[in-house]
């Protein structure tokens, strides 16, 4: 069902729910989903709605001029979209493929709904990968002495493509921070740790040498703070002393996809606010 997906964040008050509830009904809008919440702490108000579109008399454009007034009278940061317009997304790796793999599979079995214009890469391992799913493949090699080429040829291939969001799939480099504020809230990482924990390279390696019982994986916003961007979506699994660092990576594999699916999942369906931070998930 093609429905429109308002969502907004504000400063908390009395009438909210109210106000966007009598809008929707004036123009006879079926709600076929709602969502609140409430953060005392900040003292905001965050709200996602699905209204079936066929019961609008507008389209997207008509749906924005009309709801503006009340936008700027609750002083909201908003947005509407459409479930027919299917978000544009680049994925980029490296040489390990159980990310991509996992998404170019649910792309072809039509559980992503969106379009991959292109995958790009450091590496060529994963090219006929990527080719068999009908998907350009682009090889970008970063030079470790001078990354800047290599940089501003993934900024132009994502624009290029007009990329809606840009996943890193286990790509193993530090995007420039230039690439990430231009990005914000569209860039999507996957860490290998259960953040905050382990930060940075090898956390698997970390973790074995702190004997830990639980490790995870983090699906977060790309800042230009390493792997501190706001969180979209956790996991973990159980270890134990006989684990050997090979099963560690071998079991956080599994997390790590699943992780990955998920939080580029709520990305595509609009349930995800971010707020400073963080990150308040309608899932």
């Amino acid at each position: 069902m093609r429905t429109f997906r308002l969502v907004i964040a504000c400063p908390d008050r009395v009438g909210i729910v109210a106000k966007v509830s009598n809008f929707l009904a004036t123009y006879n809008g079926w709600i076929t989903e709602a969502s609140h919440h409430s953060d005392t702490h900040s003292g905001w108000f965050f709200m996602r709605h699905e209204i079936r579109a066929d019961s609008l008399p507008f389209d997207l454009a008509g749906f924005t001029q009309a709801f503006a007034p009340i936008a700027r009278e609750f002083s909201m940061v908003w947005r509407v979209t459409d479930s027919a317009q299917k978000k544009r997304v680049v994925l980029m790796a490296s040489r390990e493929s159980h990310c991509l793999a996992d998404l170019l599979h649910r792309w072809h079995s039509d559980e992503l709904d969106c379009q991959i214009p292109c995958v790009i890469s450091n590496h060529d391992d994963l090219r006929s990968m990527v080719e068999w799913h009908g998907i350009p493949f682009f090889h970008v090699p970063v030079n470790p002495q001078d990354k800047s080429a290599a940089f501003a040829e993934v900024a132009r291939l994502v624009d290029t493509h007009a990329a809606d969001a840009v996943v890193l799939a286990r790509y193993m480099q530090i995007l420039p921070a230039e690439i990430c504020q231009r990005l914000a809230g569209r860039v999507i990482n996957i860490h290998h740790s259960f953040l905050p924990s382990f930060v940075g390279a090898k956390p698997y390696h970390q973790a074995s040498l702190r004997g830990v019982k639980l490790i995870g994986a983090t699906c977060h916003y790309v800042t230009d703070e390493l792997d501190a961007g706001p969180i979209i979506e956790q996991d973990v699994v159980r270890i134990s002393h006989s684990d050997s660092i090979e099963d560690l990576v071998r079991l956080g594999r599994d997390v790590e996809k699943m992780v990955l699916a998920r939080g580029l999942r709520y990305h595509l369906q609009d349930r995800v606010l971010v707020h400073d931070n963080k990150t308040v998930v309608f899932a």
